[in-house]
């Protein structure tokens, strides 16, 4: 009697042991299938999963989730594929229409130099002013598609602060036009970091564009040693809501029609391509755009 339980415990003790190395061996495979999971969807890999269980269950899970790689993988190549074919028909387009924009333009120039009527001065300056909105928006879309789809930034190392203190002087004829003064505070130690110059210039520049746009009178920008610049101007004609959207393509702020949007949608782009971090805050009737390298 005591044998045949013996006996018992210890089927039971195998069973308990062969049940207790199943659970090891199907947790051991879903976390190889959800780390090879990840893996797959951060590479963009053609690799598809496999696992070292043996168990049918296991292995049926790990085909169903590569039949969804495969899915995933031909829409994620036919976007990409979309994506960059509608940005070289954008950077067509747009040159195509620079050039008889920019003749338009001059013959408008030719136009105004004649006699005309009250009237007929009043129509040619709406027109004027159309022509001149629609000739800057195709500068902007030229510059958009050909930031966007240029796929190579050369790092080097540069002083951050020389190249914001260049863009700043940029832009002093602006500035006095408009009678602002603005408020400088930057590091008297060079912050280096490992940036394309071009791409930095074009970033401050679209920046500084973009304060000067929206400014009810004042402008300032405050750099610290750690990277973090933060441009600031009183934009009484913005709210919360317009300010999430800044960086939106083609947004348009209501009160500034003449504005795209694409000045700081082709900053944040290449902010980000260089590793850095960019933001848009609204407080008290003020802008902050917050840039971070």
């Amino acid at each position: 009697m005591e044998h045949l339980l013996l006996l018992i415990i210890g089927i039971l003790f195998l069973i308990i042991f062969a049940l207790l190395a199943k659970i090891y061996f199907l947790r051991r495979s879903a976390h190889e299938i959800a780390e090879a999971f990840r893996d797959r969807l951060a590479e963009n890999t053609n690799t598809l999963i496999d696992i070292s269980s043996r168990d049918r269950y296991m292995r049926s899970l790990a085909n169903s989730v590569n039949t969804e790689l495969r899915t995933l993988r031909d829409k994620r190549h036919r976007y990409e594929q979309g994506d960059m074919e509608l940005k070289e028909a954008v950077t067509n387009i747009s040159h195509d229409l620079r050039t008889p924009l920019t003749a338009i333009c001059a013959y408008l120039d030719l136009l105004d130099r004649e006699e005309k009527s009250e009237k007929v001065r009043l129509y040619l300056a709406q027109i004027q002013n159309r022509a001149e909105v629609l000739k800057n928006l195709t500068e902007e879309l030229f510059h958009y598609s050909v930031v966007t789809t240029s796929q190579e930034l050369k790092p080097d190392r540069v002083n951050v602060v020389h190249i914001l203190q260049e863009s700043l002087l940029s832009f002093y004829g602006v500035m006095r036009e408009k009678e602002i003064r603005p408020q400088i505070d930057l590091p008297e130690v060079p912050v280096y970091r490992d940036l394309d110059i071009n791409a930095l210039n074009r970033i401050f520049s679209n920046i500084i564009s973009n304060a000067l746009k929206y400014t009810d009178g004042d402008f300032s920008v405050c750099m610290k040693e750690d990277g973090s610049i933060v441009f600031s101007n009183r934009a009484e004609s913005l709210n919360t809501v317009s300010v999430g959207r800044l960086f939106d393509r083609f947004y348009t702020v209501e009160a500034h029609r003449n504005s795209t949007g694409l000045g700081l949608s082709i900053a944040k782009n290449l902010t980000e391509r260089m590793g850095g971090l960019i933001d848009a805050d609204y407080t008290d009737g003020k802008l902050f755009v917050t840039v971070q390298f």
